[in-house]
């Protein structure tokens, strides 16, 4: 898992990114990867803050899981997508439905950049040239059923390349804040460091 930090610590991280701007005023959301990267393990976690006030804490992926990376070619040839790592997603996912399904956010204000992780080997990896673009990058729970009170372990199809939580009572919580959100919310995605 990882580590605990103070709010402190993360902002300064994520002023030192070279796509960093300003913090965003309005909520958005900070993902941590975790430097064990337990194969299709939930052991990062997601900030949730509004301007530099922090909100709330879950636990999630931000990996795709084991199914994915080693089946990647239901998706896409060249790999299972990776998203970057510190980098900033301004403006980047709108409150909806995903797959039509539960609530989430869906990314549908800004491009992102990935890479493909095509080599099958289980574990995920930033390989090859990365490509910005729209990929349907989500910000969703790990079931379909929002009224599920399981934390499940296992990534397994749950991520083709989405941040996931896996917190569900945690999960509705932040959802009903980002539910008639006027605003698009921006994601800053870290290495743990």
């Amino acid at each position: 898992m990882v580590r605990q930090y103070t709010d402190k610590e993360l902002l300064d991280r994520v002023k030192e990114l070279s796509s960093f701007k300003s913090i965003p005023k309005t909520l958005w959301i900070l993902g941590v990867r975790s430097k064990a990267d337990i194969p299709n393990a939930f052991d990062d976690k997601f900030y949730i803050y509004q301007g530099e006030k922090f909100i709330r804490m879950i636990t999630g992926t931000t990996n795709p899981g084991v199914s994915i990376l080693k089946n990647h070619y239901k998706f896409n040839s060249e790999g299972a997508a990776i998203l970057a790592a510190d980098e900033w997603y301004h403006d980047v996912w709108v409150f909806g439905k995903h797959r039509g399904k539960i609530d989430a956010l869906l990314q549908r204000g800004a491009k992102m950049k990935v890479y493909r992780d095509g080599d099958k080997d289980g574990k995920s990896e930033e390989l090859g040239e990365p490509k910005w673009g729209f990929y349907g990058i989500n910000f969703h729970l790990n079931d379909h059923n929002i009224n599920t009170t399981v934390e499940k372990t296992a990534i397994n199809g749950w991520s083709a390349g989405c941040q996931v939580p896996n917190q569900p009572v945690k999960y509705k919580e932040i959802m009903r804040l980002f539910k008639d959100y006027p605003h698009k919310v921006s994601y800053c995605l870290i290495n743990e460091f």
